[in-house]
């Protein structure tokens, strides 16, 4: 029976020891789930013991189940996509930009608003300043 000592990062078993590094996660939720499912210790006592809430348990064991190993890998946090600056919201602010190109930002941000289109002053900012669209001064040499 093999047991997983979180003190020392590492998989002991009757025939010697396994050293696992501090930072797989992988590999301490696959050793978690084993514990709880095949070792006897249960989801409750599993989770506790690796630091996770039952519910969570049984997400990574309904994620393991259908995509194995792989599904225990953590994916990345938060939105999956930019849901206030859209495709069509950029086009029209670099329209606005291309066809007065000495309007500021806040005056691009009311004439969209105006038309319809919520979006800030800043994620106007922010996409003049991915695309390059920012004035050009003039430099005159003293």
């Amino acid at each position: 029976m093999a047991q997983f000592e979180l003190k020392r990062n590492r998989l002991a078993g009757v025939g010697g020891a396994l050293k696992v590094s501090a930072d797989d996660e992988i590999t301490r939720k696959l050793v978690m789930l084993i514990e709880g499912e095949c070792e006897g210790l249960g989801p409750n006592k599993a989770a506790e013991k690796f630091g996770y809430s039952k519910q969570r348990y049984f997400q990574l064991r309904a994620a393991f189940l259908r995509n194995g190993a792989l599904a225990l890998v953590s994916q990345k946090r938060g939105p999956k996509k930019n849901h206030r600056r859209t495709d069509e919201l950029v086009r029209q602010v670099i329209r606005h930009r291309f066809l007065d190109p000495e309007a500021s930002t806040e005056v691009v941000a009311q004439r969209l608003n105006q038309c319809g289109l919520k979006i800030s002053i800043r994620s106007v900012q922010r996409v003049v300043e991915e695309f390059g669209l920012q004035k050009k001064t003039l430099q005159v040499p003293s």
